[in-house]
């Protein structure tokens, strides 16, 4: 299995990289790419580096890299993963404005009908914003899983909701981790 996963600059960066350490775990072949504005955030939210980021994936692209096989519908990968989107990602996405990699590939994913999974962080919702999630989740393939915590699990710490809900977002790859566990 190939995803490709992208953090873009909204707060949250810490569930694109859980996403990376959990499908490394799984040995998924991720392919990563990072925005500028998604490195600035990780850098203010995470004492992680950009070595440590970019080792999780099996391939880092910058966001100009045009050339990258990822921006073609003929390099076969079964998804894409936007942790944290930005509603500027969300808008692009919405609107089919392709102006950097991570917009071409979820282009790309939409037209040949590979799975997306959005996890738009953004609070409160405009109206704007709540037009292009609804115009995204009309594509069947289209998943809008804003990272919303789940306390029915009693979690212990913040560490636990990443990690439960990173896991419920790549269920939908039919990727299954040890920390997604179903209601009882």
């Amino acid at each position: 299995m190939r995803i490709v996963v992208g953090i873009t600059g909204s707060s949250g960066s810490i569930y694109g990289v859980t996403a990376l350490e959990l499908l490394k775990e799984a040995k998924v072949e991720t392919y990563l790419i990072v925005t500028k504005n998604g490195w600035k955030v990780i850098r203010d939210e995470t004492d992680l580096t950009e070595g440590y980021v970019r080792s999780l994936a099996f391939k880092y692209y910058n966001e100009s890299d045009f050339d990258s096989p990822l921006a073609s519908g003929s390099f076969e990968y079964d998804g894409l993963l936007i942790s944290p989107c930005s509603m500027s990602t969300v808008a692009k996405i919405a609107n089919g404005i392709s102006d950097n990699l991570l917009t071409r590939v979820a282009d790309v994913c939409i037209k040949e009908k590979r799975k997306v999974v959005l996890m738009p962080r953004e609070t409160p919702l405009s109206s704007i914003h709540l037009k292009n999630l609804l115009r995204l989740s009309t594509n069947n393939n289209v998943v809008i899983m804003p990272p919303m915590p789940p306390f029915y699990l009693k979690p212990k710490s913040i560490e636990d909701l990443v990690n439960y809900t990173t896991a419920r977002a790549l269920s939908y790859f039919g990727i299954r981790t040890r920390y997604l566990r179903s209601w009882k």
